[in-house]
């Protein structure tokens, strides 16, 4: 839509702003090169769920399972692939469901799916939903494999899911993390990218008054993780003092 000049600004994660950027993964043939970052905002968890009295106890645990990896073309199933792919393991392992958070969620509690991947920032509503009904635990991702992650993949972060995040979630859980960030086209006026970056980062307050992942929306890591161009009228801000 972007690209079509449809929406004049979206909010992606830098992983999948780095595919269509550079024209691959789910924009094979399908390159977003007028495509410019304006911040990164807050990091997107990479949560794997499970029911608490699942057998799976770790990535290796998943091959055989019934498990959501996002849906199609999504950021999440990008993620999902990569992540398996660092255990040495493929869809042909396992048994790929491809659905959305609420499905894979309704799929967790009919005991459909064996296991799901989330990519959205934490507490995510989709798992407290679940976790409010049923126990749930979250699956690691080891240091070691977080960081072989990082070297291939560099829009990789690691994360650590704190403790009571989830109800009944007594221990902090490792795992990896994508971020959300702004883009906007290339055309766009210098001087509105300016006072959009501005608004932003001129009211961080207000943005940590209303949700817990504003806390992460700062001046200091807002081109953290950046995979693209950064647009001129941010730029401008943020070469401010």
């Amino acid at each position: 839509m972007l690209k079509d000049g449809k929406v004049e600004l979206a909010m992606v994660q830098n992983d999948t702003a780095y595919y269509a950027f550079k024209g691959i993964e789910m924009f094979k043939d399908k390159q977003v090169a007028n495509m410019r970052g304006v911040s990164t905002l807050y990091n997107e968890t990479i949560q794997i769920i499970v029911l608490e009295d699942s057998p799976v106890k770790s990535i290796n645990d998943l091959k055989g399972k019934k498990v959501a990896v996002g849906s199609i073309g999504s950021g999440t199933e990008a993620n999902a692939r990569q992540i398996l792919e660092a255990y040495g393991l493929a869809y042909a392992d396992l048994d790929p469901q491809y659905l959305s958070f609420g499905e894979a969620a309704n799929g967790l509690k009919d005991g459909n799916v064996d296991a799901a991947f989330v990519t959205a920032g934490a507490p995510t509503a989709a798992i407290q939903d679940i976790a409010f009904q049923k126990k749930v635990r979250l699956i690691p991702v080891e240091a070691d494999k977080a960081e072989a992650l990082i070297k291939k993949y560099p829009f990789y972060a690691k994360q650590l899911v704190k403790a009571n995040t989830y109800p009944g979630q007594a221990t902090d859980i490792t795992t990896v993390a994508v971020k959300a960030m702004l883009v906007v086209p290339e055309s766009m006026d210098a001087e509105t990218v300016y006072q959009i970056t501005k608004a932003i980062y001129g009211n961080t307050d207000r943005l940590k008054a209303a949700h817990k992942l504003g806390e992460g929306i700062t001046k200091e890591s807002a081109l953290e993780g950046m995979p693209i161009p950064v647009h001129p009228g941010a730029e401008k801000f943020f070469k401010e003092k």
